[in-house]
């Protein structure tokens, strides 16, 4: 049996991989699949397909283009998520912002460089109409780093998934200004160039696998209480979540591409636009 190993983010929208892994639709195919959270996020998952700790990643759209932007090694070979990420923007209960146009000139928690939380604060910004480049901050790693360091002050907001933070919000440890969803559909399935020229076959195989579970989640009996107790989200958000998530079983389009590496390269995030064809495999 050949093994594989695959990491994404703890969250709601990987439950398909975990359905898959635990009725052995993997094994079946012969795959020994290991699943890895990385709360630390896109930025942290790509750095680890480089360096050969992981093979097949679930990542941020916007993350792994301008990663393949900055000359890493890596392809993207389906879509995931195709409906858009909510970014909610947190500030600490305590805090004295009371909108998002007073966060301009603040200090961003990011989870590091490169990151989701740190790409979409620079698409916030030009949302809000402020200098980019006078963006400061603070990398805290994780969801709980950022919870330290805004109420220690040490950064002013952070952004992050909407329903993944709701809890911290009813706990009254965050506060929500507002949400910045994504221009573009959300996550994508990407690994190391090298992986693919070796495994190109074993990688189909498992697209096949986890294409069968996506199609199909939202039609599982009860998967609105499952999400709801795996993740410990009330229903009704689940049921909010899930009428505004849509996954994909097909490779995102050149012109989600080009309109992701136009927006990084308009916000001087790379210093080269990136061709579809330098991001995208066709299996």
């Amino acid at each position: 049996m050949k093994e594989f190993r695959i990491i994404g983010v703890p969250e709601h929208f990987n439950l398909p991989w975990h359905m898959a892994l635990e009725e052995g639709a993997f094994a079946d195919r012969g795959i020994d699949l290991r699943w890895q959270d990385v709360p630390e996020g896109t930025g942290k998952m790509c750095a680890m397909l480089e360096s050969g700790e992981a093979d097949l990643a679930v990542l941020l759209t916007e993350g792994v283009i301008k990663r393949i932007a900055d000359k890493a090694p890596l392809t993207i070979v389906q879509g995931y998520v195709r409906s858009p990420l909510q970014w909610g923007i947190h500030v600490a209960e305590s805090s004295s912002y009371r909108s998002v146009a007073q966060l301009e000139g603040s200090r961003t928690a990011i989870s590091r460089f490169g990151s989701g939380s740190h790409l979409m604060a620079y698409v916030m910004a030009r949302n809000e109409g402020w200098e980019t480049a006078k963006l400061t901050f603070e990398v805290v790693n994780t969801l709980e780093g950022a919870v330290k360091a805004l109420q220690q002050g040490t950064a002013d907001y952070f952004m992050w998934e909407h329903f993944t933070t709701k809890p911290l919000v009813e706990e009254g440890v965050f506060r929500r200004l507002g949400d910045c969803p994504t221009p573009w559909p959300c996550f994508v399935l990407a690994v190391p160039r090298h992986t693919l020229i070796a495994n190109r076959r074993l990688i189909g195989h498992i697209l096949e696998v986890i294409n069968t579970y996506t199609a199909d989640f939202k039609r599982i009996p009860s998967i609105d209480r499952t999400l709801a107790n795996r993740y410990q989200l009330h229903l009704d958000d689940v049921n909010t979540w899930l009428g505004m998530t849509n996954w994909t079983q097909e490779q995102i389009s050149e012109q989600v591409v080009n309109k992701v590496s136009s927006t990084l390269l308009d916000l001087q995030l790379i210093s080269k636009a990136v061709s579809p064809e330098g991001v995208l495999t066709r299996l």
